[in-house]
């Protein structure tokens, strides 16, 4: 379980609970005290007002109503915003878009600058086109959770990104690849990355990506990804970030 994750669990378990106490939290998302002591004071520096209540019967206490606005939403958060909003307007299906739009540019307008940046070079990688109607969907699955983030770290940091892979077959094997860009065919999504060993682009269906990680010590360049005609860049927001 990544940070960002086990700590979204532990507000959650706030948030439910209402009180809550620091050993009932790491049962709760599987980790030790010391690393939920160490989450909770992350998450009171994001802006949450986690108040700690003394004598019997206290705990930890999520105060819902003290959220200070210092908290921003994570590089990846946005853009998983984004692509997911590019994804339901390529398919015709997002019928409150203006105020998607306008919901998304406020949200980025809040971004200081470095992430602004770090924002504007992961949409530069998005490609959004139509899938093929013969295309077989029955063996479709759940996209890991980590793998947004772990693309990020690789993508911005020009590292290989390495994952266990399960191709059309069902056979599975280890792959390390330079993260070039990523595909949106709705309802499916590709990592594109260009495979050293192979010498070529590949194309890794993400619901059959699993465990990610950046590879560290690691450098790639920036590449050319040969896509069709039919499959565009991704602009639409990028005007707000201008």
């Amino acid at each position: 379980m990544s940070i960002r994750i086990r700590q979204d669990a532990i507000l959650r378990a706030l948030r439910r609970n209402g009180t809550s106490t620091v050993d009932a939290l790491a049962q709760a998302v599987g980790t030790s005290r010391r690393t939920v002591l160490r989450d909770i004071g992350a998450l009171r520096e994001e802006g949450y007002a986690i108040h700690s209540d003394v004598g019997r019967g206290g705990g930890l206490r999520l105060d819902p109503h003290a959220m200070q606005t210092t908290a921003r939403l994570s590089v990846p958060e946005v853009f998983a915003l984004i692509i997911s909003v590019a994804a339901m307007r390529a398919t015709g299906n997002l019928p409150f878009s203006e105020l998607a739009d306008a919901g998304l540019a406020r949200i980025e307008k809040s971004l200081p600058a470095d992430k602004v940046r770090d924002l504007r070079a992961l949409l530069d990688c998005l490609h959004i086109g139509q899938l093929s109607p013969l295309q077989n969907l029955s063996d479709m699955g759940r996209i890991d959770r980590d793998l947004l983030p772990a693309f990020e770290t690789a993508f911005l940091g020009r590292a290989l990104i390495r994952f266990a892979y399960r191709d059309a077959k069902g056979r599975t094997s280890q792959r390390e690849v330079e993260p070039q860009a990523m595909l949106i065919l709705p309802p499916l999504w590709y990592l594109v990355g260009w495979d050293p060993g192979r010498a070529g682009f590949r194309h890794f269906r993400m619901d059959r990506i699993s465990d990610p990680e950046a590879v560290a010590g690691t450098r790639f360049r920036r590449r050319h990804v040969p896509f069709e005609d039919d499959v565009c860049p991704y602009r639409d927001m990028r005007r707000h970030l201008e």
